[in-house]
């Protein structure tokens, strides 16, 4: 069996006064108590906010990403029904039209003059404010406000291959979401009964070649909120994993690795996701909708595909009770960059 993890309990800095991991900070905590104080590492350090929110006609993304280098921001939006999907990247190169925060919930932005993405925290939300032209022929407004209820707790890990080579991944599932996004003349509105947010906060220094599998999920099932995320590959060996459960904003953390079963020639065929050891997760994810991004560009090389889809299975409570999860919307991904 895997062994337990380290819960973090305190505030806690990523690194040292060198840059190094710190290695008071390797654990995961409940709440956000890391501060990704990155230093040094030229051309190394990655910093990125992704949001993705689930609605109950759309799904609607924005990240923010700064490679050292390079600024990838994207935006996009899947119409579930009529699988309208579009998706627009703006990469620039070193700029200073851009802000990312060292702390999970502070104030985040990029400007430029085809898109703008900014999140600012206030009295427990964050007013997410997207505006992108041109975006599939049209302009496109966001206007999204994200409740952080007091009660709710978030997943919190730090992921360490060396001193040098190191990432802290915050995760924070199933946030009530209410406002709008607007593409043209067609509005799309969010309630916070129905609609919940999703987001990944990444902070580190990765390896030159990084190959991960995600999956996550918050919708409403069953008189519930929950939430998934599972992570694999790119914590194998690390004695960390980004593994977890949420019922009502509670965390349940899985100690164990996941592993993900899937057809690289045809991703749209059913996965088979479950824990290494036990049998406390056996899930099948069942697609009905592919993302592909790819990007070959001097130091950046990369490929994703993400799946849209339902989760059916269940997920083990330390007691030994199930918790079974149904038609809960989410998603998965298979991703490779060199960056």
């Amino acid at each position: 069996m895997q062994h337990v993890e380290r819960e973090l309990t305190e505030v806690v800095k990523l690194c040292d006064a060198k840059g190094q991991l710190n290695p008071n900070a390797i654990g995961y905590a409940k709440q956000p108590l890391v501060e990704s104080n990155l230093r040094g590492n030229f051309m190394r350090k990655k910093k990125w906010n992704y949001w993705c929110v689930f609605g109950d006609e759309i799904l609607f993304s924005a990240t923010i990403s700064h490679l050292d280098y390079a600024t990838v921001c994207f935006v996009y939006f899947l119409n579930y029904e009529t699988q309208r999907f579009h998706e627009k990247t703006i990469m620039l190169p070193f700029t200073r039209h851009l802000k990312l925060s060292e702390n999970v919930l502070d104030p985040c932005y990029f400007r430029s003059d085809t898109m703008t993405i900014e999140s600012v925290y206030n009295q427990d939300a964050t007013h997410l404010t997207v505006s992108v032209k041109e975006f599939d022929g049209e302009d496109l407004e966001a206007l999204l406000v994200i409740s952080h209820p007091k009660e709710y707790e978030s997943l919190n890990v730090v992921v360490p291959w060396n001193r040098q080579t190191f990432q802290f991944s915050a995760k924070h599932n199933s946030l009530p979401v209410s406002g709008m996004v607007k593409i043209g003349n067609q509005r799309f509105d969010f309630e916070k009964v129905d609609s919940f947010a999703v987001l990944d906060y990444g902070r580190g220094v990765l390896p030159r070649e990084s190959h991960w599998n995600w999956a996550m999920a918050s919708q409403r099932s069953l008189g519930k909120v929950i939430g998934l995320n599972l992570g694999g590959k790119w914590t194998d060996g690390t004695g960390m994993t980004e593994n977890a459960f949420f019922v009502n904003g509670k965390m349940t953390k899985i100690h164990e690795d996941v592993l993900f079963h899937y057809d690289p020639q045809n991703y749209k065929k059913p996965w088979l996701i479950h824990s290494k050891f036990s049998d406390d997760v056996r899930l099948t994810f069942s697609p009905f909708f592919e993302r592909t991004s790819k990007t070959d560009v001097r130091l950046i090389k990369s490929e994703i595909h993400q799946l849209f889809g339902y989760y059916n299975g269940y997920v083990r409570y330390p007691d030994g009770k199930k918790l079974k999860i149904i038609q809960l919307l989410g998603s998965i991904d298979d991703y490779y960059a060199k960056w």
